[in-house]
């Protein structure tokens, strides 16, 4: 039996689910998050390093929390989520300026609770809300959630950017004083803490929304939930194991993980660094805003796209059109072409969001019930050390690349030396992703005459 997309609204935990996803994920201090730490009085190596210790803090925390969620239950991990994104938001909302030390640890222990919610949320809501649709024979409509809740938290993120920009700026918000008649006016210091009070109050709507969940009994582990800490423990590291080798014993979902990171790590690489791209195609940054919430809106109509990919064509034959799609964009970003160089960083957009619907669906369409949120968490980490691999390959890349250019053209102004650096850095993502890609294309190509790869691969729908 399969719900109309508005009936999903009156089954228990998929509008809390998608709540969630909205609350959690659309933050307003994100369109100002670089200059959010400078203002604050931190540099940008210091700037650097935390957001470091964020990304390790996910590593090492992504596989064991899906699996505490396997065995505790997935509500528990959520509503701890919430709690830690109020309490990593409090602190930086409320940290006294002046004492750096201070400003620092403060900054630093925000990671290390931002990267620990990441890490806790990912998988668990995910495997919640599905395993909510298969306790009622409604697994079929999970397309149609992702749908709804990809174009929901797109909507969210465009409402979080454009609004987060205009609080940061305190010429926008005396303006807004002065013509409600106040006779007062707030400088950068005051106005700098409005995009993350506003992200602490959603952090009480995502509490709200979880703590009106409910775990689905088909994933209950009930002699672990109330069992000591070391039997969590033990347990927690033996199913991450067991999910371990069912992953790499499993074509189909090893090919899932590997094409989906392909893609992901490269894309989400290229959006990092979006504000440098498009200031060298001669947009002005007083655009940037304004394109990003352009952006964004793509997500109210790709997953809709995705979801008809999923229905109408083959898993093999949907990769290899992301597969497609993230080459095109790759390969539209070398030319650097004056303005229309965004439609590239379209393509680029288009990919991550079809990436993070297929895998969603070909790997909860395929996993059981009782391992579901450890093996969207080793999606996670594999994500995550990707981007990481490429993190620190394009800093040497980078490095490389300048060094070169001066000594080419001494003559060039730093700027242009580290333009020119960048330019040539972008030439080297289509012809890393072609190898990356080939590799695994021949990998399973290779071994398509397994018949357990030929029934998940080409037969899995």
């Amino acid at each position: 039996m399969q719900s109309s997309p508005g009936a999903l609204f009156f089954i228990p935990n998929i509008p809390q689910f998608i709540a969630f996803r909205v609350f959690f994920n659309a933050r307003f201090y994100y369109p100002v998050f670089t200059i959010l730490f400078l203002d604050f009085g931190l540099t940008i190596e210091q700037f650097a390093l935390l957001n470091t210790v964020w990304a390790a803090t996910i590593v090492l925390a992504e596989v064991p929390s899906g699996a505490l969620a396997d065995i505790v239950g997935r509500k528990r991990l959520l509503v701890a989520t919430s709690l830690l994104m109020m309490v990593e938001l409090l602190l930086i909302c409320f940290v006294p300026l002046g004492n750096m030390t201070l400003v620092f640890w403060i900054f630093f222990l925000n990671r290390i609770l931002s990267g620990l919610a990441e890490a806790m949320a990912s998988g668990a809501d995910e495997a919640l809300a599905y395993d909510t649709l298969a306790e009622r024979g409604q697994a079929d409509d999970w397309p149609k959630v992702l749908d709804l809740q990809m174009r929901m938290q797109s909507a969210g993120f465009v409402i979080t950017m454009t609004l987060g920009a205009l609080v940061y700026d305190p010429d926008t918000v005396n303006q807004v004083l002065q013509w409600m008649g106040a006779q007062t006016a707030v400088t950068q210091q005051t106005t700098m803490r409005y995009p993350l009070y506003l992200t602490l109050l959603l952090s009480f709507f995502a509490l709200i929304a979880t703590l009106s969940m409910r775990d689905p009994q088909v994933n209950m582990s009930e002699p672990y939930r109330d069992a000591p800490l070391f039997q969590i423990i033990s347990k927690s590291f033996k199913l991450t194991w067991q999910v371990g080798r069912w992953i790499v014993m499993t074509p189909f979902a090893l090919a899932v993980i590997l094409f989906g990171m392909t893609c992901d790590h490269s894309l989400r690489m290229i959006v990092t660094m979006e504000s440098q791209y498009l200031r060298l195609i001669n947009y002005p940054e007083a655009s940037f805003g304004l394109i990003g919430s352009g952006l964004g809106m793509l997500g109210l109509l790709v997953p809709r796209i995705a979801r008809s990919m999923t229905e109408r064509y083959t898993p093999a034959r949907n990769l290899l059109i992301l597969s497609m799609i993230t080459l095109a964009g790759l390969w539209g970003l070398v030319g650097f072409f004056p303005y229309y160089g965004l439609l590239p960083m379209v393509l680029v957009f288009v990919g991550m969001m079809l990436t993070s619907f297929f895998t969603s669906h070909y790997l909860n369409k395929i996993t059981g019930s009782e391992q579901r949120a450890t093996v969207l968490s080793f999606k996670g980490l594999s994500f995550n050390l990707a981007y990481g691999m490429i993190g620190i390959l394009y800093a040497g890349l980078i490095t490389h690349l300048r060094g070169k250019n001066q000594m080419v053209n001494g003559a060039w102004s730093q700027q242009a030396i580290e333009n020119q650096a960048f330019r040539d850095s972008i030439s080297w993502f289509p012809w890393y992703t072609v190898v990356m890609l080939s590799v695994l294309f021949f990998f399973f190509w290779r071994y398509r005459e397994h018949q357990i790869f030929t029934a998940d691969w080409d037969d899995n729908k």
